[in-house]
C-alpha cells in the first residue's frame, strides 16, 4: 500500500486535490448560466393566466397586452416590470414551441398600432381553420382572400364575394349562408368589414402571412417604410418607382413635412396624408379589451 501511495505521489507530484482546469471552470459557468436562464423562463401562474386569456381572445392590442401582463403579475404576486413584456411572452413561447404555437406581434393596417396574436404554426395554409369551418366555407374564404390580395386597394365588396359563389367546386352557398359566413369570419377576427367592404383583419395578416407570401408572390405589396405586407396603402405614381406605403406609415413618415416627397424617387407625393389624430381616433375605436380569465376558471397547464 505504501509503495502504491508513493508511486502515485511521484506521478502526480502531490497528494492534494488538483485545481480544475480553465476549460472545466468555463463549462461549469456555462451550465450554471443555463440553469439560471431555465429558472427565469419557467412558466408560472401569471404566464398561464396570460396564455389562457390569449386563447380566449385570439388577438389583443399592445395597450391591452401591457394591462393584462400587469394584472396577471399582480394577481399571482410575481415581479412586475413594465418594460419586460417581451421577455414575459418569450417565456410563454418557449413552452408553446413544441406544440407549434406562438404569440406573435404585428401591426394593424387600420391604425398602425402593434397587436399580439396567438397563432398556429403547424399548418401553413387555410387548413388550420378546418376544425371551425366546413369545406365549402373554407373555399369561399379562399376566394375572398384572392379578391382582397389581388385588388388594388386591399378590399373586396360583399357583391363580389357573393358573385364568387357561382364558381365554387364544393357545395354552392345560398346568399343567406354566405352572409352568415362573412359575419362569422368577422366575429372570429379573420376579416374586418366597413360599409359593405371586407379587408383582412390584423389577426389574419399576422397568422396567414407565410401562406400569403408563398401563394401570392406576384401580387403581394410590401411597405417601403416598415417592410411588412401592405394591403391598404398608398402607391407612388411615378411609373419607374411605384413603392407602397401603409397609411399609418404615411402619416408618421410625412408628419410635419410641408411638401411630401417619395422616400424612394423624391417625386412629389400626391396622395392625401392621413393625420396622426385621425389614426389615433381609429385606434381608440378599434381598441380590443381582452376577456381576463378569473380565479374561478381553470388555468391552462403546459
Amino acid at each position: 500500500m505504501a509503495s502504491r501511495s508513493s508511486s502515485s505521489t511521484a506521478a502526480g507530484g502531490s497528494d492534494s486535490p488538483q485545481k480544475p482546469t480553465k476549460t472545466k471552470r468555463t463549462r461549469r459557468k456555462r451550465r450554471k448560466a443555463r440553469a439560471v436562464g431555465d429558472m427565469s423562463r419557467q412558466m408560472g401562474e401569471s404566464h398561464r393566466r396570460f396564455l389562457q386569456t390569449m386563447m380566449v381572445s385570439g388577438v389583443i392590442d399592445e395597450q391591452a397586452a401591457k394591462a393584462l401582463y400587469q394584472y396577471c403579475c399582480e394577481t399571482h404576486h410575481t415581479q412586475y416590470a413594465p418594460d419586460k413584456l417581451e421577455d414575459f411572452i418569450d417565456t410563454i413561447n418557449s413552452r408553446l414551441q413544441p406544440m407549434f404555437m406562438q404569440i406573435r406581434k404585428g401591426m394593424s393596417e387600420n391604425n398602425g398600432l402593434q397587436y399580439y396574436a396567438l397563432v398556429n404554426m403547424a399548418e401553413t395554409d387555410i387548413t388550420r381553420m378546418s376544425s371551425d369551418y366546413a369545406d365549402n366555407e373554407l373555399e369561399l374564404f379562399r376566394k375572398t382572400l384572392d379578391l382582397i390580395v389581388c385588388s388594388e386597394n386591399g378590399k373586396a365588396s360583399s357583391t363580389d364575394i357573393l358573385n364568387s359563389t357561382d364558381s365554387m367546386t364544393t357545395r354552392k352557398m345560398k346568399k343567406s349562408e354566405t352572409e352568415h359566413l362573412l359575419s362569422r369570419l368577422v366575429h372570429d377576427k379573420w376579416l374586418s368589414e366597413k360599409r359593405g367592404e371586407y379587408t383582412l383583419s390584423t389577426r389574419c395578416i399576422i397568422e396567414m402571412e407565410p401562406y400569403i407570401r408563398t401563394m401570392y408572390q406576384d401580387h403581394i405589396k410590401v411597405c417601403h417604410i416598415c417592410r411588412n405586407i401592405a394591403f391598404q396603402c398608398q402607391i407612388c405614381e411615378n411609373p419607374t418607382c411605384g413603392i407602397k406605403i401603409h397609411n399609418p406609415c404615411v402619416a408618421r413618415y410625412f408628419k410635419g413635412k410641408s411638401e411630401p416627397r417619395c422616400p424612394s424617387c423624391d417625386d412629389f407625393w400626391p396622395h392625401e396624408i392621413p393625420g396622426i389624430c385621425c389614426l389615433f381616433s381609429n385606434a381608440v375605436s378599434g381598441h380590443i379589451r381582452p376577456p381576463v380569465v378569473r380565479d374561478s376558471q381553470t388555468l391552462v397547464h403546459i
